[in-house]
């Protein structure tokens, strides 16, 4: 896996270098500031780019604009965006596209390394990864009328933990039901979200992302 980090904290910068490194995955670039970004893409063809939403020089959203711009010309280019807070205009920001390999975590998440690695895998193969605080700001924000309105609690919860990025098995687990009883869940909400029956994976994003786009209201 090549990666690109953009990350204008040094010591977090370097330590993600370091834990990629021992991964055995192949950091391509570090860079500290959005304008290195989309040459750095177009120079090293990276699988998947880690960002900060704040960097140089206003420290307000250069980072999640560039992430956002190198997707609308490069679609599903997958970026796992870094936040120290809960940022709802940012999240929001790189859902505009509507295609999957996209992640939005704290850099609380960072510190627990396999979460971290398992959502930065789940992104760079076209998944999602939403730290379960960010889900929780969006479903607070949830719109009437929109298409979630159709769904049971049960069903909205199993989606919201398939957008935080968990397997069957693992809803399973949390919720204390049977994985069978899960895929059942899923399947009710694949039907009144009106997917079409492709590919099952390729559901599971756009379910996830029917989910995010309509509790952003976007």
């Amino acid at each position: 896996m090549r990666v690109v980090i953009v990350e204008d904290n040094v010591l977090l910068a370097e330590g993600l270098r370091l834990l990629l490194d021992l991964e055995g995955a192949t950091v391509v670039a570090v860079l500290h500031t959005a304008d290195e970004f989309l040459p750095a893409v177009d120079e090293h063809a990276p699988d998947v780019a880690i960002m900060d939403v704040r960097l140089p020089p206003t420290y307000r959203d250069e980072g999640v604009r560039a992430a956002a711009e190198c997707r609308r010309r490069r679609p599903g280019f997958p970026v796992l965006v870094l936040s120290q807070y809960v940022e709802h205009v940012y999240s929001a920001e790189l859902l505009r596209q509507g295609a999957g390999g996209v992640g939005y975590l704290l850099k609380d998440r960072v510190s627990r390394v396999d979460e971290f690695l398992g959502a930065l895998r789940r992104v760079a193969a076209g998944g999602t990864a939403i730290d379960p605080e960010v889900i929780e700001e969006l479903l607070r924000r949830q719109h009437r009328d929109g298409p979630l309105e159709r769904l049971t609690a049960r069903e909205l919860e199993v989606l919201s933990l398939m957008a935080q990025g968990h397997s069957n098995g693992a809803i399973a687990t949390l919720l204390a039901i049977t994985e069978r009883s899960v895929s059942k869940h899923i399947g009710n909400v694949f039907a009144k979200l009106g997917l079409p029956a492709d590919d099952n994976a390729h559901r599971r994003v756009r379910a996830v992302l029917t989910f995010l786009n309509a509790s952003s209201g976007i």
